[in-house]
Formats: C-alpha cells, structure tokens, sequence
C-alpha cells in the first residue's frame, strides 16, 4: 500500500531548478545527497543538465519506468502535469506546489480540479502545499527540508510543513532518530489514515508522531488509531480548536460540545495520546522512542536534592502514577550503604555529595525492587558531583533493564557534557522533574490503554418503528424541533421510563388531565418553537387543584401568544410529578467529523454553569458508559453522601447504552438532552422527566448518513 511512496525505484522531479535557493534545485538535491539507490530523472525543458545529472525536457522523453514523481511547477501548470504522469503510467505523485485551497477562492477550485483529475486517472497524490515526505530506511529524501533525519523508529505525519522543518532541527540536535517524516500538506487525496495504516505495518517504526488540524473522516481516522495503537503509541498534538458548527447550539449538550471535546473524545477512545503543546509532543517522543514500557504506576525517585525531589512528588501525585513502596529488604540494603544523613525511602536522597558510585549502587538497588515499574534519577550540579560519570552509570544500567529510566539533569552548562552521554546511551532527559514526570504518565496511560479490552456494543431490544414513524411525522410538517411529549415518545421507544403525561389543549382538558393523573402534577407549556420552557417561565411544579391548573394554562398561553404571536402552541402538557432520586442530565450532540457525541452530567438548571460533563463518541459499550459516570468530579453525589443512598448506577448505565443506541440507529437528529433524567435509589431504576430533541430538515439524510 503506497509502497512508491516509500521505497521507489526510480523518481522525477518535473520543476527541478538549476537555481539554489529554489525548492525545485533542494529537493533534486536532497534525493542526490541521502544515499538513495534508486534512479532520479530531472524534468526542465530549460536545462539539459542539473547537478551533475542529465535533465528531460518532459516525461514522455524518459525511456523508464517511473515509480514516484514530484511536482514543483508553479500550481497553474499542475494539472497539466498530472495528465502526463498519467500517460506515463505513473501512479504516485508528490505536489509540493503550493496556491491550492489555502491560497482563496480560486485556489479552492483550482484543488477540486485537482482531485478530480487524480480520481479519474486512478493516481495517488501527497499533498498539494507540503515540504514532501522522507524514508530513512530506502534514503529518500523527497522533500525541500534543510536536513536528513538519522534512522530511528519514530515516524511523524504532520499537517505543517513548518513544524515539520522545526521537528528535524530539534532531531538533529537531540540525536533522535526517524523512519519517515511525512508532511500531509492539503490532504486533497492521502490523509492521516491512509499513513496510520501504511506505518501500521512498518517494522521499523515503534512511535507514531503527529500534528493535525482536523480530520477527513473521522469514523476512519477513530478505527485505523484502536487498531494501531493497540501495538504502537500515536501522539498528536492537535491545533485550531473552535466550537464545531457555526449554527446556534438549540441544547444544552450542543453549547458545551465543541470541536475540541470532539477530538479529546476521539482520541481516548482511540488510544491517542494527545500532546497540549510541542514541548511536550518532543517529551512523549524521546521517552517512548527509546525506553520499555513501564508496567505498572510505581516510580521511585532518586535524588541529590532535597527540594527537587519534593518537586517531583508533588507532580507524582498531581498525575496517574504512584509512589513506589520499597521492599524490606531494598531499604535494608540502602540504610546499610547510605550515610546516615541519606533519606532511604522514596524520594530516596543520595545527599549533595553523591559522586557516580552512590549514585549506582542506590539505583541498581531500587531497579531490582519488584515494587518499582519506572525510575526517574534527578541530579543537580554540585562541587563534588561527578555529572558525566554518572550520567554514563545511568546509561549502561538503562541498557540492561527492562524498567524504563528516565533523568532530569537540572542546569545549564555545567550538566553539558552529562546530557550529550545520555543522548548518546539514548536515555531521555528533562530540564525539570515535572517535564519527566508527565512522560511517564504518558507511558502508563499507553500501558492501560494496551491492557483494556475491546469495547462490546450491547443491543437492546427497542421499538424503532415506532420512533421512525414520529421523526418522519414530525419531518413532513416541516418541523426541525420536536415538541417534549413527542421527544419523549421516541426516547420511549427506546425503553427509557417517562412520567404520566397527557397533553391538553383547552383549560378543561388541562384539569381532566390533571385529575386523572392525580394531584399534585406538573405543567409545561408544549410548543417546538420553545425549547428552553423554564427561561421561558413555562414550567410550573406542584400544582395542587382545578384552579391552579386553570390559573397557569390562561396565563402560560396568553403570554406565549403576547411574547411570541408567531410560535405554534400546542398547549399544555400535564405531567405526573416525580419526587427524589438524583438529577443527571444525558445528550448529544452531532460532530460533522466523529458523528454522535454523546454527553453525561449532573443535571438541572446548573448544567452550563457548573460544566461538570464528560463525552464520548456512540456506539458505546458498557465499561465506556461507566467511564463516563465516574469520571465527572460530582460522582460523590451519585455515590451518597452524608448518609444518603447511592443511586442506581447500573440503571444510570443502561440508559446511556440505551442513548447511545437510539443516536447511532438514527442519524437525523442532531441534537438532544435528556434533563433532567431522575435517577433513583439503588434497585428503583431511573426516569426521563423532560427531553428536547432536533432533527435534520433533510429527508434523505438517515439514508446519506450511512454512506459517510
């Protein structure tokens, strides 16, 4: 798959320069420089003879096959090209040309044209308006980049040709190795996942680096990341988060999903670790790249400093990981061989005056713990520091362990010499414990991610018919919001519990209504062009008698028909009125690149305010539903406090899986609360009170939506 792209035969450049300083002459030069076996056929109908090497005035004039060919004509010319490359059979192309969709309006039609053409003619295309792409293990250099990564087994995909050229800097300098350094540029054809499943199968590659501005497919981008990342860690950092849609959010799950929950979502599910800044995108990197997984949380901390290793602690606690507790016999060993100033319990404290044998001795020590997963060494610059033998001490035990070990060499020019062994014995190091400290939680949360089960989707048995039969009523009135009691007719449908409600559209019926549910009752006024009835002042609890239910339909309408003359009312719903339990609020919200997002929180009048939600991306299956409930910060509540009882949380459970059902069988509604959803004492189940629901004005849409 895309094996051109890789490891070609031979290669063209239509646009080689003669000119340096121009892209067409650093990128010939870059293929002719690396040690590339293969052949490189120049293409200028200007020169007949660039670097040494014979140049063609045009495709058609070589007499050989040609496996990969890279465009640096100016983004007029490209498609024109692009027909030639076909007719020579070739299916591979590279555009680095820029001036496509993020040059303007033109550009963008100028792309669509692009695509067309290499759709037509059955071609493969990287780019356009991207540095190219490297290979380190065939010497490809097919790319305008100033350097030549050395072999390694990280790979980087990267949406930023500028990033890209930053990375191989920082590479160079930190003796960090790649297998293939790949910019995306437009992603008009080969995308994220296309390269996930292409380094997938690469052998030589452990770690996957990227840098994303958002996804083509996001269902495709979620399934190609479970699969890979199940063997190797994907890191992204992830750039230009802004609210998803730029339409009016109509619920409350709609205002708090956003672009950025979306991808947060997407990425835990997926196994990705995302990175907040590069800083950290280069610490993952150099900890994954050449350290073993750790086993599990337990660190031990060796330091020379006292104040460091608090520090580092205190960032231990903060994160996933945990303190490791010494065995016996590791802290028999230690108070034997330490002065007696030392502290021998974790952080362990070698004193100012460690030189590289203290330092030895206490590591080997605490790496033999059974009780230790991950060592992380701190050293601070003092008189009798020995650095750079105890920087190589560090990096022939990191050889021969299979714990991982990572440092933090805190200072400046006086740890040089230490850091340039390290790189050098490939141990990762940190200016600041904290740095290392997030690269082994990093680590870790790779290791659970590895050790967790495949998500099992659970099927219930629910009335769809029923529920397609009220959207498609409510789409043919040309209606996009769906009134309460029809929203909860089709969540219903689905098995969630609804109260006794009746609707009434005189005040008899309003007191018929309530007289045949039983006092006390609630009121809502029921119209789909009042979304938020409680803002509103349409909502009223514990109404108690044939006058107050008569009292409130008068007013309640008479207010609807002053305030808002062109809305549809509908009337009122009377409502049995259910007391205790919990309330929670249940949602979701449709992301156009990862589809249904589903949101769990407390809920009530307090959920924008209060924020205290969490998401994921439906289907779900049972273990995620109870990740979602326990990672909200308000799940003491649900767990009972101050003697209360704890609520139903396998009732809880079953009514997201039920959500998650209802929004994966029908991808025409949008948007939808469930608030709030009354969760009772443990055993008594749980009860939806209110719901809200928007569907798409597109008929056609659950059709189309399954082709996506």
């Amino acid at each position: 798959m895309l094996e051109h792209f890789f490891s070609p035969g031979t290669v063209a450049v239509i646009g080689a320069s003669r000119e340096e300083g121009k892209v067409g002459y650093d990128l010939l030069k870059n293929l002719v420089t690396y040690g590339y076996k293969g052949k490189v056929y120049p293409v200028n109908p200007h020169a007949e003879n660039i670097l040494g090497i014979k140049t063609y005035t045009s495709l058609k004039e070589i007499n050989d096959t040609i496996d990969l060919a890279v465009i640096v004509v100016p983004a007029p010319h490209v498609l024109k090209v692009v027909d030639e490359c076909s007719a020579k059979g070739i299916d591979s192309i590279i555009v680095i040309s820029a001036g496509f969709k993020e040059s303007g309006i033109d550009g963008a039609s100028r792309e669509r044209e692009l695509h067309q053409k290499i759709k037509q003619h059955s071609v493969r295309m990287l780019g356009p308006n991207c540095l190219g792409l490297i290979d380190t293990q065939s010497f490809l250099n097919a790319s305008f980049a100033a350097d030549m990564p050395a072999q390694g087994n990280i790979a980087f995909i990267s949406q930023s040709g500028a990033l890209c050229t930053s990375v191989l800097d920082w590479a160079v300098n930190e003796c960090i190795g790649f297998s293939k350094f790949i910019s995306m540029g437009n992603k008009t054809d080969i995308d994220e996942v296309d390269l996930i499943q292409v380094i997938d199968e690469d052998i030589h590659t452990k770690v996957i680096l990227g840098y994303l501005e958002g996804v083509k497919n996001g269902t495709a981008f979620m399934n190609a990341a479970k699969k890979i990342t199940k063997k190797k860690p994907v890191i992204v950092i992830k750039s230009g988060g802004t609210m998803a849609g730029a339409k009016a959010a109509s619920s409350h799950t709609g205002t708090l999903a956003g672009a950025e929950n979306a991808f947060d979502t997407a990425f835990k599910q997926s196994g990705i670790l995302r990175a907040k800044t590069a800083e950290e995108l280069f610490d993952y990197a150099r900890i994954f790249s050449h350290q073993p997984l750790p086993k599990g949380p337990r660190i031990a901390l060796i330091t020379n400093a006292g104040g460091p290793g608090i520090i580092a602690a205190d960032a231990v606690e903060r994160s996933k990981l945990e303190m490791a507790s010494f065995s016996k016999n590791t802290i028999d060993l230690l108070r034997a061989a330490l002065p007696a100033m030392a502290n021998i319990y974790n952080p362990v404290d070698v004193l100012g005056d460690a030189k590289a044998d203290r330092y030895k001795f206490v590591i080997e020590k605490v790496i033999e713990d059974p009780n230790v997963d991950t060592i992380l060494v701190i050293l601070t610059p003092q008189t009798m520091t020995e650095i750079e033998k105890t920087a190589e001490v560090i990096g022939e035990i990191a050889n021969r362990t299979d714990k991982p070990i990572a440092t933090s060499f805190m200072g400046g020019k006086r740890i040089g010499t230490g850091l340039e062994v390290m790189r050098q014995r490939k141990v990762p190091n940190y200016p600041f414990p904290e740095r290392a400290i997030s690269a082994v939680e990093a680590m870790y949360k790779h290791t659970l991610w590895q050790k967790k089960p495949a998500s099992k989707i659970k099927k219930f048995i629910i009335q769809k018919e029923k529920a397609t039969s009220i959207v498609e009523k409510i789409r043919q009135m040309g209606r996009q919001y769906l009134c309460e009691d029809e929203a909860k007719q089709v969540i219903a449908a689905y098995g969630f519990r609804i109260p006794q409600s009746i609707l009434a559209s005189t005040e008899a019926e309003a007191v018929q209504a309530a007289e045949e549910i039983g006092y006390p009752v609630v009121a809502k006024i029921s119209s789909p062009d009042i979304l938020h009835k409680s803002d509103f002042g349409g909502v009223k609890i514990g109404i108690k008698d044939a006058a107050e239910i008569r009292r409130f339909f008068s007013d309640v309408t008479q207010k609807a028909q002053r305030l808002m003359p062109s809305a549809e009312i509908k009337g009122v719903l009377v409502q049995q009125m259910i007391t205790g339990g919990k309330e929670v609020i249940l949602g979701m919200s449709r992301d156009p690149q990862f589809g249904p997002l589903l949101m769990f929180g407390l809920g009530g009048i307090y959920i924008e305010v209060l924020k205290d939600v969490t998401f994921r991306i439906a289907p779900i299956g049972p273990n995620e539903a109870e990740e979602m409930i326990h990672e909200i910060r308000s799940l003491p509540l649900l767990k009972g406090v101050r003697g209360e009882k704890p609520v139903d949380i396998n009732a809880l459970v079953d009514a997201i899986l039920r959500l998650s059902q209802l929004v994966t069988d029908f991808p025409d509604i949008l948007e939808m609360d469930i608030n709030p959803l009354i969760v009772f004492p443990e055993g008594g189940g749980a009860m939806a009170i209110d719901a809200r629901m928007t569907i798409s004005q597109t008929a056609n849409y659950t059709q189309n939506a399954h082709k996506m």
